[in-house]
């Protein structure tokens, strides 16, 4: 893992082509905003009397782009624990609102991109496989087990790899 001895504390600077376009975290989180379809469902749970909470925005380097993804928890008014209701998938310039990371995965390349030339069995396992990735990852997060979140993480970077189709060459 990049973080863990004898890397400890080095940079990776990931280098994207300067002439394409390469959305950041804010543009993304403004893209996710400006969402008719994510924003109306937002606004209905928060009048049905649930409380939204957006999960932290991972970002995973994929070729020369960024996939980006972000839990969505409902918490009901009476209730304690938040519940895992949509993953929110951006890629690009198209932003996905699916009920798990697979379905989200899916419509994010399903019309043109690497998912298409795929047998769907195999996006579908493929997909599996990373949300169970994702959620142990959250689960050691929350435990504040820093070693094996990261575990997790890398075990998930190639999946996704594989879902967009190759290994970033930009990687320093």
């Amino acid at each position: 893992m990049l973080s863990d001895p004898p890397n400890y504390g080095k940079l990776v600077v990931y280098s994207f082509p300067k002439d394409k376009l390469v959305y950041g975290p804010f543009q993304i989180e403004a893209r996710i905003q400006q969402n008719t379809e994510i924003s109306q469902q937002i606004s209905l749970w928060n009048q049905m009397g649930s409380r939204v909470i957006r999960g932290h925005l991972l970002v995973v380097p994929i070729e020369n782009s960024i996939l980006y993804i972000s839990p969505l928890y409902l918490r009901a008014e009476s209730g304690q624990l938040p519940e895992l209701k949509r993953v929110i998938a951006a890629y690009g310039d198209r932003v996905v609102m699916r009920e798990t990371l697979g379905e989200a995965l899916a419509a994010l390349f399903k019309e043109s991109g690497p998912l298409a030339s795929q047998p769907q069995g195999t996006v579908d396992a493929r997909a599996r496989e990373a949300l169970a990735h994702y959620d142990r990852a959250i689960e050691r997060l929350k435990a504040g087990d820093w070693s094996g979140f990261g575990v997790e993480l890398d075990a998930l970077r190639p999946l996704l790899e594989a879902l967009g189709g190759g290994r970033s060459d930009g990687k320093k």
